[in-house]
């Protein structure tokens, strides 16, 4: 399985807002940033995964990684 993300350095960063928690996904070389919510019940491991797949979406929308 191919992890495109895998050499990139990513800063994710998780916030609490009331029943849900909202996750921050940031490329450091690029600086391209993407959020998430998600209930707070949901496990961290699952919120974080939604989130760099989120961040996969836009570097290959952008043409940033195959």
């Amino acid at each position: 399985m191919e992890m495109p993300l895998q050499n990139r350095e990513v800063i994710i960063e998780m916030h609490a807002v009331g029943q849900f928690v909202k996750v921050s996904a940031m490329d450091t070389k690029t600086l391209i940033e993407v959020s998430i919510q998600g209930p707070s019940t949901t496990p961290e491991v699952i919120l974080q995964r939604n989130a760099l797949k989120r961040l996969e979406y836009v570097l290959r929308k952008k043409e940033i990684i195959d």
